[in-house]
């Protein structure tokens, strides 16, 4: 009996103790800066709040019985951009606080080393210093503006990457370019590169019936008289069945034309 009871009260405080923690999560990459922990006391006004820090999975020997702590990463065998999960284990009754999170996420730091269109329309770009892995954005110049033409998932290593896309090109002088896009909202942005393109110049057929054609295939997009945008693809054809009776603006290979559509909606 006496056993039992001491297994039972074994197994409520390994309960109690599991009950009374808690943890808080961050995840992201290393950029060669440390985490800064705002450590208040635990409400019952024993010790601090943290109990414990791990990074990735391993237990930190950073001084934590303070107020305020340091994650130090140097301490750890890390590589910039290497992947970092930050578990701060504390107690229920309060609230540690990382004071710059933004130091995991991965910043844009590439330098364009290349970039230029081969075999007629495989655009290739090469980089190095990337810190974090980011994506990269594929834009063309038509009509006046970049447009997004696709993406490509960054490497995130500081050594040389390189990386391709296909691209389509439209009649005339082509200019493509890369750019990320980081935490701070702000692009970074690669030199452009050209190239000639002897594809023939497309024009914009008259409707036929809910269709309005092009010579041939082509990227579009229709907006209406307000400017709002109403339809965008790639084809020939462009079915106008859903649009109202009007007036519509088309971009399409590398010009600009009109359509009225006499359907109704």
């Amino acid at each position: 009996m006496k056993r039992l009871l001491l297994i039972l009260l074994t197994f409520i405080t390994v309960v109690t103790v599991a009950q009374n923690e808690t943890s808080i999560v961050h995840e992201g990459h290393y950029q060669g800066k440390n985490l800064y922990v705002q450590n208040p006391f635990a409400s019952s006004g024993v010790g601090f709040c943290v109990i414990k820090v791990t990074v990735n999975g391993d237990a930190t020997t950073d001084q934590i019985a303070s107020s305020a702590f340091e994650v130090d990463f140097a301490n750890l065998d890390l590589k910039l951009g290497d992947p970092v999960v930050v578990k701060i284990i504390h107690k229920t009754d309060c609230q540690p606080k990382v004071l710059n999170p933004e130091v995991l996420r991965p910043k844009s730091t590439f330098q364009t080393t290349s970039i230029k269109v081969e075999n007629g329309n495989l655009l290739k770009w090469c980089t190095t210093g990337e810190s974090g892995k980011l994506t990269f954005i594929v834009e063309q110049y038509r009509w006046n503006k970049w447009i997004k033409v696709g993406e490509v998932d960054g490497i995130g290593t500081p050594s040389a990457n390189c990386y391709e896309f296909q691209v389509e090109l439209h009649s005339g002088t082509n200019k493509f370019r890369v750019k990320q896009v980081d935490f701070s909202g702000k692009p970074k942005i690669s030199p452009s590169t050209t190239v000639q393109s002897d594809a023939p110049v497309l024009t914009l057929l008259a409707p036929k019936g809910k269709n309005a054609e092009f010579s041939g295939e082509t990227l579009y997009e229709i907006f209406d008289t307000y400017g709002n945008m109403v339809k965008k693809g790639y084809g020939k054809l462009i079915d106008c069945g859903n649009l109202d009776k009007g007036l519509f603006y088309v971009n399409f290979d590398n010009t600009t034309g009109e359509v009225w559509n006499k359907n109704k909606k």
